[in-house]
């Protein structure tokens, strides 16, 4: 029960300096993941709850944040109103993501989708940014924002513009809970 517990609130103290909504949302987040992994007699109780995060998260706090993205430890929300995140989408450790932010797939030519991003580890996303298709963000990259980012971003790399250019790296000995990271030209 206490490791449940510790899993459910694991966000909490990364976003105290955020606000309580969005440790709330990451606690209802965690909570759906726990419950479409619930075992089968549950399987009512679950499909409720997952309405109820649907309307509580989606609908009245504008967070489209799927209980099937994989999302590692401790993310942190800055905000996260207007929040949208494909279903498939993979999300590293110590991840912070700002409001107004997309991250999905492309629509192919011939009307087929490619696959969800795949964002590593200590990467910080900023506001007003597109992550889209098949792509891999490299840990430790810096995202600025209003970038349109649709091509692989390097580890430690800072990107800004539309479509995302590399403007610098990260210093990468910075600690995880820097809010801006010490950047280098390149």
């Amino acid at each position: 029960m206490k490791k449940m517990i510790r899993y459910i609130f694991q966000d909490w103290s990364v976003n105290r300096s955020a606000s309580i909504k969005s440790s709330l949302v990451l606690a209802l987040f965690r909570l759906a993941q726990l419950a479409t992994r619930s075992p089968r007699y549950l399987a009512g109780l679950a499909s409720v709850y997952g309405v109820l995060y649907q309307v509580l998260v989606g609908w009245l706090l504008g967070i489209e944040l799927p209980s099937s993205v994989q999302v590692g430890q401790y993310l942190k929300l800055r905000h996260g109103v207007a929040l949208v995140v494909h279903r498939d989408t993979v999300i590293g450790d110590y991840c912070t993501l700002r409001h107004s932010t997309t991250i999905g797939n492309k629509q192919r030519s011939d009307g087929s989708f490619t696959n969800a991003p795949k964002i590593g580890n200590h990467v910080d996303i900023g506001a007003n940014v597109v992550i889209l298709g098949a792509i891999t963000i490299g840990d430790h990259a810096v995202i600025g924002a209003g970038a349109v980012v649709v091509k692989d971003v390097p580890s430690g790399a800072v990107v800004a513009g539309n479509p995302a250019k590399i403007l610098g790296v990260v210093n990468q000995s910075t600690n995880h809970e820097t809010e801006f990271p010490l950047m280098m030209e390149v």
